[in-house]
């Protein structure tokens, strides 16, 4: 293995580290991070509740994804109107998004306005009333974004690639159900949802801006020590994943597309395995560097196979996926998918040059400053050390945990988790 090198002070000194990171859990069981940024007059809040889809029931899938875009149209103390109205006055901004094992939230108002901003995400958060005529509208939208879904062959790739690869799985659902699901979701199941649910333990929220991080902790406290919840229930354990043991294509039909979407993949690492970062510049090679790497060079550049070609590698708490996506004339399907799982069969066999992995390793540790420019970055950064246990130190490592991948590793790596003869196809269109 080569020796690593050392990145300089100067290149590590403006990246969050353990001297400038503030973490506390508070009595109730809430975490918070918290780092000071006085270059900017504004101040973000992101985290999540340990909520999410995992407690939706078959019969009324996207119950949590539902319920998160109810927050916003009422609470106790406010219709939709008057909520909105606070913010806009202030040109402040708040949301909900829901995903399988949490439900996120993300706000930005100006260090002046943070009060404000904490009060209504507080209230949002714990005191959501789901009013009946807004609950209605909201169900209209969702069954309108189901129907657009039918028809997006992009969309309609995707859900059936989670369908093959993660069978019998909670991520094999789609997390914003299906329309029979979503006609069933009632305003009890909203309200029981909630209060089972939501709760203060295994919380996040992480706060970057102009505010001292103990007076930020201080604001937290009060608007959100004070939660209790004894209702809180526990996630539901994920059941093992059971691998293909073959290949499996599967070809959804929407007629009158000019254009099918491919997707072709396996499983992938969680983000907190140790050999994550050779997967990830692995990836990067194979797909996503310059115009796609290598598939892109192969499919789209040289055969001309494809509007699109790009691979992508997804890793989160549970089992990840590692695919390759295109856009294609239905015509050039078959063309196009031999060409990729011949890609692919190179990429396990040869795995990256020296070039391949140096440019990835350039572009990774290049990019990390450019994520860390705005305090959602930081906050979003924050939030991601927390939830993988990647140590306060993590950003201040990271140019040398990149570094010291090699291409021995990422050979491993592409052999442990790609087989081709067990892929999962999946294609929408024509």
């Amino acid at each position: 293995m080569c020796a690593q090198r050392r990145s300089s002070p100067a290149t590590t000194s403006s990246l969050p580290g353990p001297e400038d990171i503030h973490r506390k859990v508070l009595p109730n069981g809430i975490t918070v991070l918290c780092r000071a940024n006085f270059n900017s007059p504004s101040v973000a809040i992101t985290g999540y509740v340990n909520a999410g889809s995992l407690f939706d029931p078959d019969t009324k899938l996207g119950l949590a994804d539902f319920a998160a875009s109810a927050f916003m149209r009422g609470t106790e103390k406010h219709n939709f109107d008057s909520l909105y109205n606070e913010l806009e006055a202030v040109g402040a901004s708040l949301g909900f998004s829901a995903g399988v094992h949490t439900t996120g939230f993300q706000g930005r108002a100006l260090v002046e306005d943070l009060p404000l901003l904490l009060g209504l995400f507080s209230e949002t958060l714990r005191q959501p009333n789901f009013p009946d005529e807004e609950v209605e509208k909201l169900r209209h939208q969702l069954l309108t974004g189901l129907a657009i879904r039918a028809q997006d062959t992009s969309a309609m790739a995707d859900l059936t690639f989670d369908e093959i690869l993660f069978h019998a799985h909670p991520y094999a659902r789609p997390e914003d159900g299906f329309p029979e699901t979503i006609q069933a979701i009632t305003r009890q199941d909203l309200t029981e949802y909630h209060r089972n649910s939501f709760g203060p333990r295994g919380m996040i929220i992480a706060v970057v801006g102009a505010v001292e991080p103990k007076k930020a902790m201080d604001s937290i406290s009060r608007v959100l020590g004070d939660w209790e919840n004894p209702n809180q229930v526990d996630p539901p354990k994920m059941p093992e994943l059971k691998h293909l043991d073959e290949m499996v294509k599967r070809h959804i039909r929407i007629d009158g597309k000019s254009q099918a979407d491919l997707i072709i993949g396996t499983n992938g690492p969680r983000r907190t395995d140790e050999d994550y970062m050779a997967a990830a510049l692995g990836n990067s090679a194979l797909g996503q560097i310059g115009m796609g790497g290598r598939i892109g060079a192969a499919v789209r550049e040289k055969a001309g196979l494809a509007y699109y070609a790009y691979s992508n590698l997804s890793a989160g708490l549970g089992p990840g996926s590692w695919s390759v996506s295109a856009g294609v004339n239905p015509a050039n399907l078959k063309k196009a998918s031999d060409l990729i799982v011949k890609e692919l069969k190179r990429f396990v066999k040869v795995g990256v040059t020296k070039e391949e992995l140096s440019d990835s390793q350039a572009n990774f540790v290049g990019r990390l400053p450019l994520s860390l420019e705005s305090n959602s970055g930081v906050a979003s950064a924050l939030i991601n050390i927390e939830r993988y246990a990647l140590g306060l130190d993590y950003y201040r490592r990271y140019p040398d945990l990149v570094k010291s991948v090699t291409r021995a590793d990422v050979l491993e790596v592409a052999r442990k988790y790609i087989d081709t003869e067990c892929l999962a196809i999946a294609v929408a269109g024509s």
